[in-house]
């Protein structure tokens, strides 16, 4: 009786190369950002209904997305999309909150106490208590989750495959504030270099810890803060917003969380590319 041969081995699946992957993900990040901002039937006027309505809807469109992508077409470890363990998670997440609310503080008493702004509550201490609550959630679920997963976890991820960590961190910047303008968000020359600026903060949030969680941290302090002083569902009335919006919100805790994580010597300490992350 004649030998059986063995069956060839099934060759490898081809996928798409590094470039094509960012492209891809980031066109379709931007046509679901974009459904849920002008393109679902939901009110163009605003109310938290209608905020928290959208906030469900983007992690529910972008997060599996993100995360059918990684493992579907990239086909690496969770890790390596900068999901890190619950016990890291949580103590990243608090990092990320503290290196935005000190620096803030310090914002925030600088402008109150040399009188460059004056604040107001538009209603009650209880109610302010209570729309920080939903506001928390509501940031997480519609900008910290997604945009971090998007932006800092797949595309600088796979950026970072083929390009020097700076590099990295300036392209998927790039990409974020071209996010902005697209979603008509970002517009204007300020906002498109907040947008910038943001992003180059968390990507360096990213190299330095090797996850998205401090990231999300700090994504959601400035969010949940900035929502509460200056959107339309404020609860503050502000003179002097120019000024806190420099100081407070964003000049003071972008300069420190940037410096801070420069110096940052956690689970990276020689920021190094891990090894095997070279693979396109």
């Amino acid at each position: 009786m004649a030998e059986e041969r063995a069956a060839p081995a099934a060759a490898p699946r081809s996928r798409p190369s590094m470039p094509w992957r960012v492209l891809i993900v980031f066109a379709v990040a931007v046509g679901l950002f974009w459904f849920v901002f002008h393109g679902a039937p939901i009110s163009r006027s605003y109310d938290r209904p209608t905020h928290a309505v959208r906030a469900m809807l983007t992690t529910a469109l972008v997060v599996p997305v993100v995360l059918v992508a990684w493992r579907v077409t990239d086909r690496r470890p969770w890790a390596e999309l900068g999901l890190p363990a619950p016990r890291v998670a949580g103590r990243h997440l608090l990092l990320g909150l503290v290196y935005w609310a000190a620096p803030a503080a310090v914002g925030f008493g600088l402008c109150l106490g040399l009188g460059w702004v004056e604040v107001t509550p538009r209603t009650s201490v209880a109610e302010i208590v209570g729309v920080t609550a939903l506001l928390v959630v509501l940031v997480f679920l519609y900008e910290a989750l997604p945009e971090e997963l998007v932006f800092r976890g797949y595309l600088q991820r796979n950026l970072l495959a083929a390009l020097p960590r700076w590099q990295a961190v300036a392209a998927q910047a790039v990409l974020f504030a071209l996010f902005g303008f697209l979603l008509r968000v970002a517009v204007t020359p300020d906002r498109l270099l907040v947008f910038f600026a943001f992003a180059l903060v968390l990507g360096v949030f990213r190299v330095a810890t090797g996850d998205i969680a401090a990231g999300i941290g700090f994504h959601l302090a400035f969010q949940t803060v900035a929502q509460l002083f200056d959107s339309e569902g404020a609860v503050f009335e502000v003179s002097g917003q120019a000024t806190l919006g420099v100081l407070a919100l964003g000049g003071l805790p972008f300069t420190v969380g940037w410096l801070a994580m420069t110096q940052f010597r956690g689970e990276r300490p020689d920021w190094n590319t891990p090894q095997g992350w070279r693979q396109v």
